[in-house]
């Protein structure tokens, strides 16, 4: 656990007197509430706000478990030097004027890094908003309002975003645990804040709100253990590609700037919200409700449309419509008025007082074939919107499945939704809030059936790659061609038979050595994507095909790359039948590797059906890379085809995962295309391409 919640004495460098100063509001949040002591240090002041203030924390009597800095950076390492000779165990770091100024506030910021690493104490910050702990009633922060006691715990690189979430859950009676506000991060970042959130035991849930990760692997390794625990929602802002590196695979190009993120959170068990709003909606029914037994959701509505509508998302969400058991159906049908619809989505119609919504939740609350509801409300005449509520807040508690109202509309329905406010029930403005949020609870309920195996090693032979590596850096290579052959074959991934020829006879030569027919590539450092270029032909019969076909490829590549540097050409077995994949990598700044699997060939980029996952992958991971594509089902036998065997598969990306996480010089991989033959189980990497790091080698 973090110390700086452990405090019993804290100090606020920078305390003040005068009002509109975050010293003062600092100071101000803490007397208010907090049962410890709190010593205010002032260099210029006997006396702040009624307390004996002392110049330096070094000149305090007490010992300081925690000081609060509210002074101009220029002072902070000083004082930062002075916490860590008197024992102080955490600094909370206000102030502004670090790396997120200019390069002398970057130094500023290593240094104060530095000093607290020193002395073993825990930084936060700088440049935050500062911390707080409902249950110990601890405000070391300058929001302006103290969190309401909760039990979600929230983390956020924003201090602006931090204290509107504040604003946002006290309008709504939703309570905090604990809140951090994480600034510039040179200290405690988002693993240390959620190993804490994890194992505080006044928190249920984690959320948070995150710009950048500071390291990957680690933090992944830290969610796969707290998602056991709690759930954790997160943001991820900052997704869109601007601003990234230009890259030159297929795998690169069509990765883009979030998909790493996007990967690695669901691989650790993290639910992500896309906005805000989603985010709070999420935390507050993890925090309020059971978890849902399976998918099957039953929708309570008094109006046809709102329930079509939400009918659409429950579909739409990877849900299903729960089919009622027919004793609970023919209950309904014979309850229910004539014009009513028994079978789910339950309509019980416009004109429903509050006994004919109780009915119609209790025998969905009683089926067992019913894992979640969805409860829906639309403003009638004769809707009775108080009443509604209560029946709810009278079946929440003992519910042993999730209910998300939907009081669906404005003025009217505001009673009702204060009232389910006011108990802490969850209630959404429209149907597909509420069902995006079931999903969530759902998705969350399979994250803890699932088990987080450690990724299996493979057999290979590293050693031949080393050498292979070394040869390449020598001689300044970074782009692999044919030279991954060898490091493929090192790796047991089978290659269809090829050979490299510098002029047309040494073409033909090698074509009728290895039978005809075979496929002529072009072997050029410049030229990436072949089929672009002009450099590729296949189904060459004869030696007559081949020096037709060379002719004319030489002037298509110098058409279309005239720059490009011509080293000869390629002699590949042509293989027929079968279908292609693709399997790539792209190395991530943040995660590391990043295996991409899809439809191969020619459609890569048309088709884009392609799947992402975080290496190391574990055999369980590669199998659900693999199912993810649209296109799986072509390789079930398709149209009377033969199916693939789906553990040739997985051996080929557990291999490529294995090497790439091995190397962390290679900077993209990509085997494209490896062909399926139509036995199902005879794979052939066809063409392949590997860049290296330059800056692996230039240290």
């Amino acid at each position: 656990m973090l110390n700086m919640f452990k405090a019993k004495t804290v100090a606020v460098i920078g305390a003040s007197d005068t009002k509109g100063k975050i010293g003062h509001d600092v100071l101000k949040n803490l007397v208010n509430l907090f049962p410890g002591k709190v010593i205010p240090i002032n260099t210029g002041a006997s006396e702040v706000m009624g307390l004996k203030a002392y110049p330096t924390v070094s000149a305090c009597p007490d010992k300081v478990d925690m000081a609060v800095f509210c002074i101009p950076s220029k002072f902070v390492l000083e004082a930062a030097e002075d916490c860590g000779k008197s024992g102080v165990k955490s600094v909370i770091v206000i102030s502004a004027g670090f790396k997120e100024v200019n390069s002398s506030g970057a130094e500023m910021e290593k240094q104060l890094a530095a000093a607290c690493k020193k002395y073993n104490m825990e930084l936060v910050g700088p440049n935050c908003l500062g911390i707080i702990d409902t249950h110990a009633k601890l405000n070391g922060s300058f929001a302006k309002m103290m969190a309401i006691t909760g039990d979600i715990a929230f983390m956020s690189q924003s201090g602006a975003i931090m204290t509107a979430m504040l604003d946002w859950a006290d309008a709504r009676n939703v309570g905090f645990s604990r809140v951090v506000s994480l600034g510039n991060k040179a200290g405690v970042n988002e693993k240390d804040c959620l190993e804490d959130f994890a194992d505080d035991p006044n928190t249920k849930v984690i959320a948070a709100y995150l710009e950048e990760i500071v390291d990957g692997p680690a933090f992944m390794e830290s969610a796969k253990i707290a998602c056991k625990k709690k759930p954790i929602v997160l943001i991820k802002s900052g997704t869109t590609d601007a601003g990234s590196a230009a890259v030159s695979s297929h795998t690169g190009s069509i990765a883009g700037a979030d998909q790493a993120y996007t990967s690695a959170f669901k691989q650790a068990g993290i639910i992500r919200a896309k906005a805000l709003d989603e985010m709070m909606n999420y935390s507050l029914a993890f925090s309020a409700c059971p978890l849902p037994k399976g998918r099957n959701i039953a929708i309570i509505t008094n109006a046809g449309g709102p329930g079509i509508m939400a009918t659409d998302a429950v579909i739409n969400n990877s849900m299903q419509m729960a089919k009622l058991k027919d004793a609970n159906y023919q209950k309904l049908k014979s309850a229910l008025p004539e014009a009513a619809s028994a079978k789910n989505p339950i309509d019980v119609l416009g004109d429903a007082k509050p006994d004919r919504y109780g009915l119609a939740l209790d025998t969905a609350l009683e089926d067992d074939n019913v894992d979640g509801i969805i409860f829906l409300v639309t403003p009638q005449s004769v809707t009775e919107v108080e009443n509604t509520a209560q029946l709810v807040i009278d079946r929440f508690k003992s519910a042993k499945k999730p209910i998300l109202c939907v009081f669906f509309g404005g003025t009217l329905m505001a009673p009702g939704e204060k009232m389910l406010q006011k108990v802490g029930i969850p209630n959404y403005t429209y149907p597909e809030a509420a069902i995006e949020t079931m999903r969530a609870l759902c998705d969350y309920a399979d994250i803890l059936k699932t088990e987080f195996k450690k990724p299996e090693i493979v057999k290979v032979d590293k050693e031949k790659v080393k050498t292979l590596m070394k040869k390449q850096t020598d001689n300044k290579d970074f782009v692999l061609g044919l030279e991954s052959i060898d490091i493929l074959e090192a790796y047991g991934l089978p290659l269809v038979g090829n050979e490299e020829a510098a002029t047309v006879d040494e073409a033909i030569k090698a074509a009728e050595k290895m039978g005809y027919p075979v496929v002529m590539k072009i072997v050029s450092p410049d030229i990436t994507h072949k089929s672009d270029a002009g450099g590729i032909r296949l189904n060459l019969k004869n030696k007559e095909d081949i020096k037709d076909a060379y002719a004319k490829m030489m002037v298509d590549v110098k058409k279309h790359v005239p720059h490009a540097k011509i080293e000869g050409v390629q002699i590949q077995q042509m293989l027929i039948g079968g279908n292609e994949i693709i399997i790539g990598m792209i190395r991530d700044p943040t995660f590391g590797p990043l295996v991409m699997f899809g439809l191969g060939g020619i459609y890569v980029e048309i088709l884009k059906d392609v799947s992402f996952a975080v290496a190391p992958l574990n055999r369980d991971e590669a199998e659900k890379l693999i199912r993810s594509i649209k296109t799986f089902k072509i390789f079930e036998g398709a149209r009377g085809a033969k199916p693939v065997d789906i553990n040739v598969l997985i051996d080929a990306v557990m291999k490529v995962s294995q090497l790439v996480v091995d190397f962390p010089e290679i900077n993209e991989f990509e085997i494209n295309p490896m062909k399926v033959m139509d036995d199902g189980v005879t794979t052939y990497a066809i063409d392949m391409r590997i860049m290296l790091n330059e800056k692996c080698f230039n240290k």
